[in-house]
């Protein structure tokens, strides 16, 4: 088989992270767009990139992509596309659809035409007139922008920031991979502390202590590719070996956090043992006003809440004055917090040195960013 495009695709904002994440993963072939990253693979880079991708939403196979205008256009180009190789006679192939700036705007009409183009084409090559779709899923998307289609096949199923550790959840929580954005952005690494005073049901934590002891995110959960006969059990486990082995859990970590919410650090706490790391985390019950990191040149990384009805902005409002005053006292440390406060600078105390448009969900925010001082290097060992 010739190689695959594949997509990862990105929040909105986080592209630039994503492609990062990519090439650190040693593919170089690549194309970023807004909302995916494009890079050329194989069949077992589907199972590499969802297994360690940590901030993409999902993986997709791109079938192909073609000018279509008219029912009948969308219809041939989809039939002449390879859909043999994937879809078993007893494959289940919904179809969803989307469609933006083309003349085929009817989104339903469009998912009937490529499910029929596809059944059209299955017929030809398994020599069959029925299909019980009992078998095996495989969910394909009709993208039409521009009066083009691009079709794709998904290859993660739920979306990438359901890790698999999380039972529990709290009233919004901040999805992993937004967690593990912040992250990035913020160039945290494991040598120096990191503390969050609002850290809920411990998300930003939990992350941070994966990405310290190089556990691939999707370990813990399963993926519909791992049932497509094209890829196989053997390279999936290859790819879980791979990551396994991979794990530097000998790594200590200085991770802690608190909240007021007493329920949200349960949660925080059962997420943590589910991920593997129980005791690894210092959990605490505390108001951010009496938080107190320790260490010295640490990071602190926090998605306060953001007070969505009315009567909550006074609160939230005196939440970041007294980070503004937790700050002050920690000379050493960098500070990170994403808001859709237009005032937090001001309550905060002073300007960022950094800001960075993101978007938690719908709600556009800003990562502010006050960077302190990095750690002293270490002096190199003497030669004897």
């Amino acid at each position: 088989m010739p190689r695959l495009q594949l997509i990862a695709t990105a929040p909105m904002g986080l592209e630039a992270i994503v492609a990062r994440e990519l090439k650190e993963l040693g593919y170089t072939d690549m194309e970023v767009e807004n909302g995916r990253v494009t890079f050329s693979g194989d069949l077992i880079d589907i199972c590499r990139c969802n297994l360690w991708l940590r901030t993409s939403d999902r993986i997709l196979v791109k079938m192909g992509e073609f000018k279509a205008m008219t029912f009948d256009e969308l219809f041939e180009g989809t039939k002449a596309l390879p859909w043999e190789q994937w879809i078993p006679a007893r494959g289940e192939f919904p179809v969803e659809g989307r469609s933006h700036k083309s003349q085929l705007s009817s989104v339903p009409a469009c998912q009937g035409i490529v499910k029929k183009a596809i059944v059209e084409k299955l017929k030809l090559s398994h020599r069959t007139e029925w299909f019980p779709e009992d078998g095996p899923r495989y969910v394909i998307e009709v993208s039409l922008l521009k009066d083009r289609a691009l079709l794709t096949l998904d290859t993660t199923g739920p979306a990438l920031h359901k890790r698999g550790y999380r039972k529990l959840v709290t009233e919004a929580p901040l999805k992993e991979t937004m967690a593990s954005a912040l992250l990035q952005i913020s160039r945290w690494g494991p040598h120096r502390p990191l503390y969050d005073p609002c850290c809920g049901s411990g998300t930003i934590l939990i992350e941070a202590a994966m990405q310290a002891w190089n556990i691939a995110p999707g370990l813990r959960r399963s993926f519909p590719s791992e049932h497509w006969g094209i890829i196989g059990d053997k390279l999936w486990e290859e790819a879980r070996e791979e990551a396994f082995d991979a794990v530097t859990d000998d790594i200590p970590l200085h991770i802690a956090g608190s909240d007021i919410d007493p329920k949200a650090i349960e949660v925080a706490k059962a997420a943590a043992k589910s991920a593997g790391l129980a005791g690894e985390i210092d959990f605490k019950i505390l108001p951010a006003a009496k938080a107190l990191p320790e260490g010295e040149f640490g990071c602190i990384i926090t998605n306060p809440p953001y007070g969505e009805r009315l009567s909550d902005k006074p609160e939230v409002e005196r939440l970041i004055r007294q980070l503004g005053t937790m700050t002050g006292a920690l000379p050493t440390w960098s500070f990170f917090a994403l808001s859709p406060t237009k005032q937090f600078e001001h309550y905060f105390g002073r300007k960022a040195d950094k800001r960075r448009k993101l978007y938690n969900g719908r709600i556009e925010c800003q990562y502010y960013q006050y960077l302190g001082p990095l750690p002293p290097r270490k002096p190199a060992p003497e030669q004897s």
